[in-house]
């Protein structure tokens, strides 16, 4: 299989038509009608560096209280015909951690737009991949709006949920839940995983509060009265609602597109991570405890206790911020439905490599946001762009990346790329 993975990006919908009784109604429109649904950005990066950190602090009371704070959820009893996890060389084995954020508007915060009583969905997955030496690491987003062929999965009862041809990637969640979704993952990838997480919205908006917020760049203002979304232009740090708004944002911000929102989130989880391990946030107490309160307060999990997410965290030590990468599964508009996405065949060279502990290819170069990323978009080492753009082909090609150091792409693809996902150019 060829490592020429690309990708074009496409129209999605925020509508509840996501859900699996509507799925194939009202479904991938420009403008969606009805309860808007949104992605709520997951933070697994920032969680894990930042959680290495509390095998130093050495306060029994507080680590406890962490302990505590984590909801503990196994769902191995769920999950069957698992691929088997392939030995590779390296010192340690690599990991492979499904990161679902959850849109559930049900507990303290959540309800953010007054939209309760629909149950939730996963409308975020992120594979994130630590390899063998720990030298580097990488998130693979999957949109949400993917067109996959869902499996049979198991309840929490041992009942078997029929599985579905030619459905959104996210209805797993909906059917299912976290163990729906990775038993989906696992069977279309042949991946096997470690872990999970499962972050929501209160969650990643006391992350950011605890760091004091993220750095972002606008080019102009975002307003969408209907959402209570009113962002101001310019390059300045987001925190608390409006962090939480920039990431939801969609139709008032770059070219509307679900891919485009995916790349915009991408660049703001590398942002984060990037504060996270600068000195500014690392000699501060009050961000670090901050941060580690907030962030085992959102998770639900089967790591079991604060020590062995520290040890996921230690493992960073040695990675740099440009080898935290992120990037998008390889996909087209479905010829069975333009307005949903069809995974091209070239993503099986991507899982391949994940399967074999191996870097992202070169060709995957043009489309990498990475932790060093400057948000400003500048000229410069450490300029890049910040999405995927449209280049006009069927199964087009996603140019430009983030905006870190090595990046690939001409000037004018990476300007393209960071104006279709409303970044600074």
């Amino acid at each position: 299989m060829s490592d020429d993975l690309s990708a074009r990006d496409t129209i999605s919908d925020d509508d509840p038509a996501d859900s699996p009784a509507t799925s194939g109604e009202r479904a991938g429109k420009r403008r969606g009608r009805g309860k808007k649904r949104y992605k709520v950005l997951t933070v697994v990066t920032a969680c894990v560096v930042t959680l290495g950190l509390v095998a130093g602090l050495g306060a029994t009371y507080f680590y406890r209280h962490l302990n505590d704070n984590i909801d503990y959820q196994n769902y191995s009893d769920q999950l069957n015909n698992r691929p088997a996890k392939k030995d590779v060389a390296g010192p340690q084995e690599p990991m492979n951690i499904l990161v679902m954020g959850s849109d559930t508007r049900d507990g303290e915060g959540n309800n953010i737009d007054g939209l309760t009583g629909d149950g939730e969905r996963s409308d975020t997955t992120i594979l994130f991949h630590l390899s063998a030496d720990r030298s580097t690491a990488y998130g693979i987003s999957i949109p949400r709006d993917s067109l996959v062929d869902r499996p049979e999965c198991t309840d929490e009862d041992g009942k078997t949920i029929p599985g579905a041809d030619n459905v959104m990637w996210n209805e797993a969640f909906a059917v299912g839940g976290p163990a729906c979704t990775m038993q989906q993952f696992e069977q279309l990838t042949g991946i096997r995983l470690d872990n999970y997480v499962k972050v929501d919205f209160n969650g990643f908006r006391d992350m950011v509060d605890a760091i004091d917020g993220v750095e972002v760049c606008l080019p102009e203002a975002v307003e969408d009265p209907a959402h209570g979304i009113s962002i101001p232009a310019g390059t300045r740090e987001v925190r608390g609602k409006e962090a939480l708004n920039y990431v939801r944002a969609r139709y008032t911000l770059g070219d509307g597109s679900d891919l485009g929102r995916i790349k915009r989130q991408q660049a703001f989880i590398a942002a984060m991570a990037s504060k996270l391990l600068s000195a500014g946030t690392l000699t501060r107490v009050d961000r670090v405890v901050g941060f580690l309160d907030a962030a085992t307060s959102s998770l639900q999990t089967d790591f079991k206790s604060v020590t062995q997410i520290a040890k996921v965290g230690n493992s960073f030590k040695g990675i740099g911020a440009d080898q935290i990468r992120f990037v998008t599964v390889p996909w087209q508009y479905s010829p069975e439905d333009p307005n949903r996405v069809a995974w091209l065949p070239e993503a099986d060279a991507l899982w391949k490599r994940v399967i074999n502990d191996e870097p992202l290819p070169a060709r995957l170069t043009p489309d990498v946001i990475t932790a060093a990323d400057d948000v400003s978009g500048s000229n410069g080492s450490n300029s890049g762009s910040g999405a995927g753009a449209n280049t006009g082909n069927d199964a087009g090609s996603s140019t430009g990346a983030g905006d870190g150091g090595g990046i690939g792409g001409t000037a004018d693809d990476q300007a393209a790329a960071r104006e279709s996902a409303g970044l600074c150019t």
